[in-house]
């Protein structure tokens, strides 16, 4: 049995998930259409098929204590000149991101992280400097409001497209 690739995120609902994926295959990107517009909260971590359950469990634990939040996007950042991403920033709803993605990055799902975890949505990524630039200037003014009473996780197939598998609404559930 090969290792999954699971990642954790918050998916972003519509329509903002559609304009975003479009803004992100305008500036060329190629995982515009393989990586649906999200705010991860695991990056895509190996997991053990045979330790598929206790992940599953430990997902349903980490939603559990989880409560609705309103998440407020708002405007472009960028990680550059470290790497060359632009994204819609998270300007509200931050620290529940950072509690559960402290959460989940613990038990079955504890790894290291490459570098400090920043709540975002990724909007164009190893794409040209103008392009980084067009989705930079073009996102400046963007602004949405949405409640998140949930993640997802992701599973990344063997054509690198990531593909909702399980969805953890928070709260105790029956």
């Amino acid at each position: 049995m090969s290792p999954l690739v699971l990642g954790v995120a918050i998916a972003l609902p519509e329509p903002m998930a559609t304009e975003l994926t479009q803004w992100r295959a305008r500036v060329g990107d190629p995982q515009a259409r393989k990586v649906p517009p999200h705010v991860t909260l695991l990056p895509p971590t190996r997991v053990a098929e045979a330790s598929i359950s206790d992940v599953r469990r430990h997902l349903r634990d980490v939603a559990a204590v989880a409560g609705p939040f309103e998440m407020h996007l708002h405007g472009t950042g960028t990680f550059r000149p470290i790497s060359q991403v632009v994204f819609v920033a998270v300007a509200s709803g931050i620290s529940y991101c950072e509690l559960m993605e402290a959460d989940l990055r613990s038990g079955p799902l504890e790894r290291d992280i490459e570098f400090p975890y920043h709540p975002h949505v990724t909007v164009a990524h190893d794409v040209p400097v103008e392009m980084l630039d067009h989705a930079y200037d073009g996102l400046v003014g963007y602004d949405a409001r949405f409640t998140v009473d949930a993640f997802t996780a992701f599973e990344q197939d063997q054509d690198g497209r990531w593909q909702p598998r399980h969805h953890f609404p928070f709260g105790r559930q029956p």
